[in-house]
């Protein structure tokens, strides 16, 4: 094992691109909320980035990627980042220090469940948030982590390949808002018409997500080699083409396209993308991201319609673009591309096409019923959602007492309301 210097200034560059997706989730939610939620929307992101950083290092990488206990969940070697140091680990990678392993993974860990909260904007006490975001990474995000990326793991271990997080973080996440939307129940604004608040936060936001996804995908390579490049060229051309289609069927359906749409369709492309892009041709990835463009966008249109108040489309967006991403790299995956991935279906191996819809199967199972009961329990404890008077005024002003803008000139600040026991 030789530590290789350029392998370290890559995986450390994309880990800086990864965290910087944090904010930038920040500012597309943020963006598309009522302004009364828009301070609370964002600091929400950096409030689970800074304990999720906490969690991940004193018990979370371990169980993740310590050597597997029966495949389901790693041991206890790395509690506090014991024997984690300078050092490479080779299950992982012989080029870089583990604890550049580690923190290139904590990225990952901290954005996931910050993707949830768009299922439940604007309605939801930061206690019961912060306990959740906690024991979501614990005991949902964590399984699912060491399952598919820790070599004992048993989906690992029958051939599952999740590049960079199809199932991992978006498929685990969209399901979640599901459950997450089903047990906080709709917002007192459902159904009624809402522009955005600010759209140029949401592009902001989808350009700041496109610009961390590269460290996001190609830094999954974890080396500065032929992988990661592949894996940032299928990046940019998934975003863009699932930018295009939505833009089209948004064009077609309501006779001109919207700016929002087409920021959602990129990172839809993005979404359904990362569990392929080390693995599939270039081609592929425009054929995954004009898949993606148009399915998720009908899946929002159907939620739409229905009564679940997934605020944000979360399970559109990744819950479908996952899972969609999944399948896609059971079709294309080719060991031209990646000698150490699989072939797909259309390279002569059916079996990974259905060892990638198993791993879907029990993925989305695991996180819809595990995230549900989770929010049950919660909130017999502590009451997750906030009093109709706080959602009323907005989580700004009754849960931080703040507001994104100073109240027009002569008109007078409005008083948070008193907090709810």
């Amino acid at each position: 094992m030789t530590i290789d210097s350029g392998d370290v200034a890559w995986v450390a560059t994309a880990t800086a691109l990864v965290m910087i997706m944090t904010p930038a989730l920040g500012f597309f939610y943020g963006g598309l909320v009522r302004q009364k939620n828009l301070v609370a929307t964002i600091v929400q992101c950096l409030m689970i980035f800074s304990v999720i950083s906490l969690v991940w290092a004193l018990w979370g990488y371990s169980e993740a990627f310590a050597p597997s206990v029966h495949g389901l969940i790693g041991g206890l070697q790395y509690l506090g980042l014991l024997n984690v140091g300078a050092a490479p680990n080779p299950a992982y990678s012989s080029t870089i220090p583990q604890l550049l392993y580690f923190a290139f993974q904590l990225k990952f860990a901290a954005i996931t469940p910050a993707l949830i909260i768009g299922a439940f904007a604007g309605r939801v006490r930061l206690k019961g948030l912060l306990i959740f975001i906690v024991l979501w990474t614990t005991l949902i995000y964590i399984p699912i982590a060491s399952w598919i990326w820790n070599p004992g793991g048993w989906l690992h271990a029958l051939g599952l390949v999740d590049f960079a997080g199809g199932l991992v973080v978006h498929t685990s996440a969209g399901v979640s808002a599901v459950a997450a939307a089903l047990v906080i129940g709709r917002g007192i604004d459902f159904g009624k018409q809402a522009r955005p608040n600010n759209v140029p936060y949401i592009i902001l936001g989808t350009a700041l997500l496109w610009f961390g996804w590269f460290g996001f995908n190609g830094g999954s390579a974890l080396a500065a080699n032929a992988v990661a490049v592949t894996a940032i060229v299928n990046t940019n051309l998934a975003a863009a083409a699932a930018g295009v289609s939505w833009m089209l069927v948004d064009w077609i359906a309501k006779g001109r396209p919207s700016a929002v749409g087409m920021a959602v369709g990129a990172v839809c492309g993005l979404a359904a993308v990362t569990p392929a892009s080390g693995y599939v041709p270039p081609y592929a990835s425009i054929i995954i991201g004009l898949v993606a463009g148009v399915a998720c966008n009908y899946v929002a249109s159907w939620r739409a319609r229905t009564r679940l108040d997934d605020s944000l489309d979360v399970f559109a967006a990744h819950g479908v673009g996952g899972m969609w991403g999944t399948a896609a790299t059971g079709l294309f995956a080719s060991v031209a591309i990646n000698s150490a991935g699989p072939n797909g279906l259309f390279y002569g191996n059916p079996h990974q096409f259905l060892v990638q819809l198993l791993g879907i199967a029990a993925i989305a199972s695991f996180a819809f019923v595990g995230s549900y009961v989770l929010l049950r329990v919660i909130n017999y404890f502590t009451p997750l959602r906030v009093h109709p008077a706080e959602e009323a005024a907005g989580l700004d002003l009754s849960e931080f007492g703040e507001e994104a803008y100073e109240p027009t000139s002569g008109a007078p600040a409005p008083s948070p309301p008193a907090p709810s026991s």
